[in-house]
């Protein structure tokens, strides 16, 4: 089971760049069905957020192992896959996450931490 995460954010596509947006998005579906059809992550999750005047337009959190997500962090076809993304789209953010079974840990981590503190 999935214990960490990438979460990998992106805003308005950028001006005069909309189709290539559109097009890259696509890809980007592909692209991740790839990693997980391939063992790279165990899965997905994707949103498009409806218009709220915040940047943020929507996301992609990819889940695996420590291991997997730290291997994709340094693949070359995942850094320029971001390259790519930033070039069409405002915002885009790249984020380590815990998730699933990697959130028992983090919380326990940050409980832990709140006892030093006298908290």
């Amino acid at each position: 089971m999935a214990e960490a995460g990438m979460f990998v954010g992106w805003g308005q596509p950028t001006r005069g760049r909309e189709k290539q947006a559109l097009d890259i998005f696509n890809e980007s579906m592909q692209y991740w069905g790839d990693l997980q059809r391939d063992g790279a992550i165990e899965g997905f999750d994707v949103a498009v957020l409806t218009p709220h005047g915040a940047e943020l337009g929507g996301y992609c959190t990819l889940k695996g192992t420590e291991r997997q997500i730290d291997a994709l962090r340094r693949d070359e076809q995942f850094r320029r896959w971001v390259n790519r993304v930033q070039l069409v789209a405002d915002q885009v953010t790249v984020v380590d996450a815990y998730v699933d079974e990697g959130l028992a840990r983090a919380l326990g981590d940050y409980q832990h931490e709140l006892g030093h503190l006298g908290v």
